[in-house]
C-alpha cells in the first residue's frame, strides 16, 4: 500500500521538460499580444532597447532567486525568504506584494482573450463587438472575464498531473504562434524605414527617458516576470537541485529572444502611412498582430491568432492559478492570515481554498481596472516590491547562515545582490508617478491583517519584528515620495531632473540595501528553514 502511494506521488513531480513548459506557458501570455504594441506607442523603434533593459533586470533579479529557490525547494518558496531572515512583518510584507501581483495578473490575462474577442472581424461575432470600448472592459465583457478566470481555477482544482498535461500542450502551440507571426509579417510587410525615417521622429522620437519608462509602463517586465512559478512549486519538481535553475534558464533565454523579434517585427510591420499621420503615440490597435494581419491580408494567420489569443491567456492564467494559491496558503504559516486559506485538500494536493478566494478577488480587482496596460503596471511594481527582498535575504543567509547547503551557489553574489537590489528599485521608479504611490497603497492595505493577528499573538516580540522591517517601511516611503518629486518624463514634479534623479534612486536604494543586509534577525521562522533545507541534496 505504501509503495503504491510513494509511486503515485513521484508520479505528479515535474520533469525538466515540464518545468520549461510550466515557465513558458507562463512568461508567455498576454505580453506577447500587447507589449510590442504598447512599448512602441510609449518608445518608437527604440522600444526594443527597452525589452533588451528589462530582460537584464528580470535575468538578473531572477539569478539571485536561483539560489534561494535551490536552498529551498517548496511550495510557495518566494512568499517565506524575507521571513526566515527578518521575521514576520517583512515575510508578510514581501508575500502580500508578491500575491497582490499575481492575483492581479488573473484578470490580465482574461482581459487579454476579451479583447482580442472583442475586435473579431466576422458577421456573426458581432455579439463580442461590445466587450471592449476605447481600450477598457466593458460590463458584458467583464462577465465574460469572471467565466475565464473561473476555468483558470477549475483547470487547477485537481492535481498536479492535470496542470503539467494542460501547461506542455499550450506552451508548444504558444511557442510556435509567436514564432510563425514573426516570419510572415518579416516577408509579407517590413519597412525598414520605420526605425530611422525623420519624418516619424528616427529611432529615438521621444528621447532616451521613454525607453526606461516602457519597460514598466508597457508590460515588458511583467511579460519576462513568471520565472517565479518555477520557484513557487519547487517541492513539486523532479531533482530540484539542477531543474529549478535549468527551467528558469531555459524559459528565460527563449522569451527574451522572441519578445525582442516580436518588438522588431511590429515596429517594420506597421504601415508607414499610418506613422506619418499619427506617429508612434498615435497607434490605435485593438488586437495588435491580429489588426496587421488583416492589414496585410494574411487570413490564416488571423484566424491562428485569434486563436492564440485564447490559449496564451489561458496557458499563463491556469500556470499563474497554481502560484497564487501557493503563494496564499504559505503565508497563512507565519500565523497573520485565516489558516483556512493554507488547507491543502488530502485527495488532490492542491489549496482548494485559496483558489476560490483569490477567484474572488481577481473578480473584484478586473471590476476596478479594467485595462491591460494599467493591470500590467501594478503587476510589475508590486512584483518588484517583493523581489527587492530577494537580495537582502541572499546575503543575510550568506552572512549568518553559511553551513546550509547551497545546490546553486552564484557567483559574484556581493555584486550582483546590490546590482538587483538597484535595478529593481529603479524599475519600480519607472512605473511612474503616481502609479508607485497606488502599488504602495495597495500594499499598506495588507497591513490591518497583519496587525490583527499579531494582536492575537498578544504582540510578541513585536518591538523585534518592526526592526527587522524597519528598513523596508522607509524604503517604501521613499519610493513613493521620491516618484512624485522625481523627472517629467516619470511622471513627477520635475523637482530633480533626468538622468540625475537616476543618482539618487541609486545611491539611496543602495544604502537601503545594506540597512537590510544588516537588519538580520535569528527568528523562528529560521528553524523552518534549517528543516526544509536539510532535506536538500547537495550531489
Amino acid at each position: 500500500m505504501n509503495q503504491n502511494n510513494n509511486t503515485k506521488v513521484a508520479k505528479q513531480k515535474m520533469s525538466l521538460f515540464s518545468v520549461v513548459m510550466l515557465a513558458l506557458s507562463s512568461i508567455i501570455g498576454s505580453g506577447w499580444l500587447f507589449g510590442a504594441w504598447e512599448a512602441s506607442k510609449v518608445s518608437g523603434p527604440a522600444a526594443i532597447i527597452s525589452w533588451v533593459i528589462g530582460a537584464i533586470v528580470i535575468g538578473i533579479i531572477a539569478y539571485v532567486y536561483i539560489e534561494l529557490g535551490t536552498m529551498f525547494p517548496e511550495s510557495g518558496g518566494m512568499s517565506k525568504y524575507a521571513g526566515y531572515t527578518h521575521g514576520p512583518l517583512l515575510g508578510f510584507i514581501a508575500s502580500w506584494a508578491n500575491w497582490v501581483s499575481l492575483v492581479t495578473l488573473l484578470p490580465i490575462e482574461a482581459v487579454a482573450a476579451v479583447q482580442y474577442m472583442s475586435s473579431w472581424p466576422w458577421a456573426w461575432a458581432n455579439w463580442t463587438n461590445h466587450f471592449v470600448a476605447n481600450g477598457t472592459v466593458t460590463t458584458e465583457g467583464l462577465m465574460v472575464v469572471f467565466l475565464f478566470i473561473l476555468v483558470f481555477t477549475l483547470l487547477n482544482y485537481w492535481s498536479v498531473n492535470l496542470l503539467t498535461r494542460f501547461t506542455s500542450l499550450t506552451s508548444i502551440f504558444k511557442l510556435v504562434v509567436p514564432s510563425v507571426t514573426i516570419i510572415m509579417l518579416l516577408i509579407s510587410g517590413f519597412h525598414p524605414g520605420n526605425f530611422t525615417n525623420h519624418n516619424f521622429g528616427g529611432f529615438l522620437p521621444y528621447g532616451t527617458a521613454p525607453i526606461f519608462a516602457a519597460t514598466t509602463v508597457s508590460g515588458i517586465i511583467f511579460s519576462y516576470n513568471a520565472f517565479q512559478t518555477v520557484i513557487n512549486v519547487g517541492d513539486e519538481i523532479t531533482n530540484p537541485k539542477k531543474n529549478i535553475w535549468r527551467g528558469i534558464v531555459i524559459a528565460l533565454f527563449a522569451s527574451i529572444v522572441i519578445y525582442i523579434m516580436l518588438q522588431f517585427t511590429f515596429i517594420g510591420a506597421i504601415d508607414p502611412a499610418m506613422l506619418a499621420k499619427h506617429g508612434w503615440h498615435g497607434i490605435n490597435f485593438e488586437s495588435p498582430f491580429a489588426d496587421l494581419a488583416i492589414m496585410l491580408n494574411i487570413n490564416w494567420l488571423v484566424i491562428l491568432l485569434y486563436l492564440d489569443a485564447f490559449v496564451s491567456p489561458f496557458g499563463t492564467g491556469v500556470s499563474f492559478v497554481a502560484s497564487t494559491s501557493r503563494t496564499l496558503a504559505a503565508m497563512t504559516q507565519s500565523g497573520h492570515m485565516p489558516k483556512i486559506l493554507g488547507k491543502i485538500n488530502q485527495k488532490w494536493g492542491t489549496p482548494r481554498i485559496a483558489m476560490v478566494a483569490n477567484w474572488l478577488i481577481s473578480c473584484i480587482l478586473v471590476s476596478i481596472f479594467k485595462n491591460w496596460a494599467v493591470l500590467a503596471s501594478v503587476i510589475s511594481t508590486s512584483t518588484l516590491i517583493a523581489y527587492v527582498t530577494g537580495p537582502v535575504t541572499l546575503m543575510a543567509l550568506r552572512k549568518h547562515a553559511p553551513e546550509f547547503k547551497r545546490p546553486v551557489t552564484i557567483n559574484f553574489a556581493k555584486v550582483v545582490a546590490p546590482l538587483a537590489f538597484i535595478l529593481a528599485s529603479l524599475a519600480i521608479y519607472w512605473a511612474m508617478w503616481p502609479t508607485t504611490m497606488e502599488v504602495i497603497v495597495v500594499i499598506a492595505l495588507g497591513l490591518p491583517f497583519y496587525l490583527f493577528y499579531e494582536d492575537k499573538l498578544n504582540w510578541k516580540n513585536s518591538m523585534k519584528k518592526f526592526k527587522g522591517s524597519l528598513w523596508m517601511l522607509f524604503y517604501l516611503a521613499f519610493m513613493s515620495a521620491f516618484s512624485y518629486v522625481g523627472s517629467t518624463p516619470f511622471g513627477g514634479q520635475n523637482w530633480i531632473h533626468y538622468p540625475y534623479d537616476f543618482l539618487v534612486i541609486i545611491a539611496v536604494s543602495l544604502g537601503f540595501y545594506y540597512w537590510g543586509v544588516n537588519s538580520y534577525q535569528e527568528t523562528k521562522e529560521m528553524q523552518d528553514a534549517k528543516n526544509v533545507n536539510n532535506k536538500v541534496k547537495n550531489n
